[in-house]
C-alpha cells in the first residue's frame, strides 16, 4: 500500500514531492488550485517537468489530485455547473501532466432537490469533463452523507458511475471516515471484510482505485464528516490497522488528511504510525 499524506505544492509544483518526502510518504495529494477560489492553476512546461524530475528521484511512487470543494456538478444552478465543468477539466488536464493516479472528486450535493435528477446531472457534467480530457482517471469519493451530499452509498455510487457512462477512467476512492459515518461499519476486519465485498458487488470488481485514511470524530451513522487523527477516534488503532491491511487494497495510495496536531494536517509521525498499523493489521490477519 502506498502510505502518504495530502501535502501543499506552495512555492512551486516541485516542493509537493519535497513536502512528501519529508513526511516519509510514498504517495501525495494535492489540491491543483486554490481551494478558495475558482480561479485554475494552468503548470507551465517547467513547473511540470521539475515535478517529474522530483518524483523520479523520491520514493513517492503515486500522487493524487482532489478537486476543490467548491466544485457541484449536481448543482441546479447551471452557472455553477459550469464552473464545476471547466475546474474538474483543468484537473483531468493537470493530472494527466503530471503523470497523476487520478483526480479525486466529491461527486455534488442535491442540496434539498431530487436526489435522482441530481445523480443525471453530475453523471452528465462528469461524463462532458471526461469527454474534454483524456488520459487521466477521476475517482468518486464516498461521502459522509450529510445533507444532500452525493455517494453516501455503494447505491447511490453505482448510480452515479452509471450516469457518468462507466467507462475506464471512472473508479472510486473510498475514505474510511465517511464510511463509518454514512453507515458502513468496518472497525474490523470482519465488518470491513463484508462492506469490501459489497462494494465489489455493486461498484464492479477494480473500481476501488485510491484510499483516504482518516479516522472519525463522529459514531457509525452519524452522517458527519468530521476528520480524527488516526487511531485517536471511533475507528481507533484497530479500525485503521483492519483499513490498512486489507488485502484486496494493498496496491492502492492511500492519503492522509487528518487535522495533525494544532491543525497542521498529517505530519511524519503520523504517516509513519499509519505504516505501522499496517503491518499489525498484516500480523493479526495471521
Amino acid at each position: 500500500m502506498l502510505i502518504g499524506a495530502h501535502v501543499s505544492p506552495a512555492g512551486g509544483l516541485a516542493k509537493a514531492i519535497e513536502r512528501g518526502v519529508e513526511r516519509g510518504c510514498r504517495a501525495i495529494q494535492i489540491f491543483n488550485q486554490s481551494p478558495r477560489m475558482w480561479k485554475a492553476s494552468v503548470y507551465r512546461e517547467e513547473d511540470v517537468a521539475a515535478f517529474r524530475e522530483a518524483m523520479d528521484a523520491s520514493p513517492i511512487e503515486a500522487v493524487v489530485i482532489h478537486a476543490v470543494y467548491l466544485l457541484n456538478c449536481a448543482s441546479e444552478d447551471p452557472d455553477i455547473r459550469a464552473k464545476s465543468l471547466a475546474s474538474l477539466t483543468n484537473s483531468l488536464r493537470a493530472g494527466r501532466a503530471i503523470g497523476a493516479a487520478g483526480v479525486i472528486l466529491h461527486p455534488g450535493s442535491a442540496k434539498t432537490g431530487d436526489v435522482g435528477a441530481a445523480i443525471a446531472r453530475a453523471g452528465a457534467t462528469i461524463a462532458e469533463a471526461l469527454q474534454e480530457s483524456e488520459g487521466c482517471q477521476l475517482h468518486l469519493e464516498n461521502t459522509a452523507g450529510a445533507g444532500g451530499t452525493l455517494g453516501r452509498s455503494f447505491d447511490e455510487l453505482a448510480q452515479l458511475l452509471e450516469a457518468a457512462g462507466a467507462g475506464a477512467r471512472l473508479g472510486v476512492c473510498l475514505d474510511s471516515c465517511h464510511l463509518l459515518a454514512s453507515g458502513y461499519d468496518i472497525r474490523t476486519t470482519g465488518g470491513l471484510a463484508k462492506v469490501l465485498r459489497e462494494a465489489t458487488r455493486k461498484l464492479g470488481r477494480g473500481r476501488v482505485r485510491s484510499l483516504h485514511l482518516n479516522d472519525s470524530q463522529t459514531p457509525l451513522g452519524s452522517n458527519r464528516d468530521r476528520h480524527a487523527n488516526i487511531g485517536r477516534g471511533e475507528l481507533g488503532e484497530e479500525g485503521c490497522a483492519a483499513f490498512l491491511s486489507a488485502p484486496s487494497l494493498a496496491r492502492l495510495p492511500c492519503i492522509l488528511e487528518t487535522p495533525g496536531e494544532n491543525r497542521s494536517g498529517p505530519s511524519a509521525e503520523e504517516v509513519a504510525l499509519a505504516m505501522s498499523l499496517r503491518e499489525r493489521g498484516i500480523a493479526a490477519r495471521g
